[in-house]
C-alpha cells in the first residue's frame, strides 16, 4: 500500500513516493496515545516480515510499556535482527558529547554494532550490504542542532544510495508541534550540527522531517534518482496532536543524552545551549539542572537574577538556588523556573545572554574568539547577519529586533512544511 495516512482521518492523499504508513484508523475509536514501536507491533510487524533488518536507536528508543526496541524487535519470529547502529552517545546513551564512538559487538545480544558518530557518520556500503532494511527508532527534542536527526538526514542518504528501505518509528518532539523559534540556518553555516533548512525550534516530529526531506528537492544531498526512487516508510504514532506535551503522552522521559536527563534540560536546551557557548555563562552542566541553571564569573547570583528580572522575558522567572555539582561542590546560581508554556519563546533568554556576556566582559568574547570558536558558534547559531551585528555592536546590540524577524521567518517555514505533518 504506498499511500499517506492522515493520523486525523480526514483523508487519504497519495504521495509520488514510495511512503508506506502501516495502517489506516480511527482515531475517535480509541483515544490511548501510541507510539511508532507500538504501532509497528500492533500491525504484526508487516513492513518489515521476511526482511534482513539493521536499527538505529539509543536508549529512548522503547515501547510505551519501556521495553526496548532491540527487544522488541528481537521478541518476535517476524524479524529477523541482523544489526544494530548507533548514533552520537551511542546505543546505550553513555558515551560522551562529541567524542567518536567505535564499532563494536554488543554483550547483551551478540549483534554487530556500527557506531555513525565515528569513523563514519554516514552508513558505509559495507555496513549496509547486511541489511533490506534500516528501522529508525531515535527520540529527538525539537532543536536543530540536536544531532539524530542529522544522523537520521546521513542514514537516509546512504540508504536511498543503495536501494536500503528505510523505515521511521515516529516519536512526539517533546517542545510540542507548534512551538517554532530562533534563526534560520544560512546555506553555509550547515553541519552536522544544522543538516536541515529549519529554525532552531522546528516544531516538526523525527517521521515528519524524514518525510519533508525525501519529498523536497535539495534537502537531502544525493542525486535526484536516488531520492525519488529511495524508499521511506513512517509508522506514525496514535493519538498524538501538535498541541500536546510530554506529560499528556503518559511517557517516562528517558533521558536522550547524558546532559538531558529531565524534562527540564529539553526545555531549557533551546533557552540557555546558545547563551553559554562563548564567554562567562556556564549553564548547570554537571549539575542536576543542567541548561538550567545559571551562573556568570565575576557576577553574584544576586546580580544575575536581577539582570535577568529586568529582560522581563514572556513566561519565565528565576530563583537564586544552592545545587551540588557532579564532585559534590556546592554552586550557587539562578534557575530558571518556565512559569507559562504559551508566552515562553524557546530561543529568547539565548540572546539576551549573549549581549549580557558583551556588557560584563571587557573586551567582549565575541570580539576575542578564534576563527574556529566563531565557526562553531555559528553552525550552532546559523544566522551569519545575528554574528556580524553581535560582533560590531557589543552590549548595545538588539536582540529584540532579530527575535521579531525569526518569527516571521518561522511562521514562513510553517507554512512551508505544513503539508508534511502527519498530526
Amino acid at each position: 500500500m504506498n499511500e499517506f495516512y492522515n493520523p486525523k482521518n480526514i483523508f487519504i492523499k497519495h504521495l509520488c513516493l514510495w511512503l508506506v504508513l502501516l495502517i489506516c484508523f480511527d482515531s475517535s475509536l480509541d483515544a490511548k496515545f501510541s507510539l511508532g514501536v507500538d504501532h509497528l507491533e500492533e500491525t504484526d510487524f508487516t513492513i518489515i516480515k521476511g526482511k534482513k533488518v539493521g536499527l538505529l536507536t539509543h536508549p529512548a528508543g522503547k515501547n510505551i510499556d519501556g521495553k526496548s526496541t532491540v527487544d522488541v524487535l528481537r521478541g518476535t519470529s517476524q524479524v529477523d535482527l541482523v544489526a544494530l547502529f548507533g548514533p552520537e552517545h551511542g546505543i546505550y546513551g553513555d558515551e560522551k558529547a562529541a567524542v567518536p564512538v567505535e564499532d563494536k559487538i554488543d554483550q547483551k545480544t551478540g549483534l554487530p554494532v556500527f557506531s555513525l558518530y565515528g569513523k563514519f557518520r554516514k552508513p558505509s556500503k559495507n555496513m549496509l550490504s547486511k541489511i533490506d532494511c534500516l528501522v529508525v527508532d531515535l527520540q529527538d527534542v525539537g532543536v536543530r542542532c540536536y544531532t539524530y536527526i542529522s544522523c537520521m538526514r546521513y542514514a537516509m542518504e546512504a540508504c536511498f544510495e543503495e536501494g536500503v528501505q528505510v523505515v521511521i518509528l515516529d516519536r512526539p518532539n517533546p517542545l510540542g508541534g507548534l512551538k517554532l523559534a530562533g534563526p534560520m540556518i544560512d546555506e553555509k553555516w550547515m553541519s552536522y550540527v544544522g543538516a536541515f533548512p529549519m529554525p532552531f525550534v522546528h516544531g516538526m516530529t523525527i517521521g515528519e522531517i524524514a518525510l519533508w526531506s525525501k519529498k523536497e528537492t535539495g534537502i537531502l544531498n544525493i542525486s535526484e534518482k536516488a531520492r525519488k526512487q529511495g524508499q521511506l516508510a513512517i509508522v506514525p504514532m496514535k493519538n498524538w496532536s501538535r498541541n500536546m506535551t510530554w506529560p499528556q503522552t503518559g511517557l517516562k522521559w528517558i533521558p536522550t543524552s547524558p546532559n538531558i536527563p529531565s524534562l527540564d534540560s529539553v526545555a531549557g536546551y533551546p533557552m540557555t545551549g546558545l547563551g553559554a557557548q562563548m564567554g562567562n555563562f556556564k549553564h548547570g552542566i554537571g549539575t542536576p539542572q543542567p541548561f538550567r541553571f545559571l551562573t556568570f564569573e565575576g557576577k553574584s547570583p544576586e546580580e544575575l537574577k536581577n539582570e535577568l528580572d529586568s529582560l522581563s522575558l514572556g513566561g519565565l522567572a528565576f530563583q537564586v538556588k544552592t545545587l551540588q555539582d557532579s564532585t559534590g561542590k556546592s554552586i550557587t546560581g539562578v534557575y530558571i523556573i518556565l512559569e507559562d508554556w504559551d508566552s515562553w519563546r524557546p530561543t529568547e533568554l539565548a540572546f539576551h545572554m549573549m549581549k549580557l556576556s558583551a556588557k560584563w566582559e571587557t573586551p567582549s568574547p565575541f570580539t576575542q574568539a578564534k576563527d574556529s570558536e566563531v565557526t562553531l558558534f555559528n553552525k550552532h547559531v546559523g544566522s551569519t547577519s545575528w554574528w556580524n551585528h553581535l560582533y560590531q555592536s557589543g552590549h548595545t546590540c538588539e536582540p529584540n529586533k532579530f527575535l521579531v524577524k525569526w518569527d516571521m521567518d518561522t511562521e514562513e517555514f510553517r507554512n512551508l512544511v505544513s503539508k508534511y505533518y502527519l498530526y
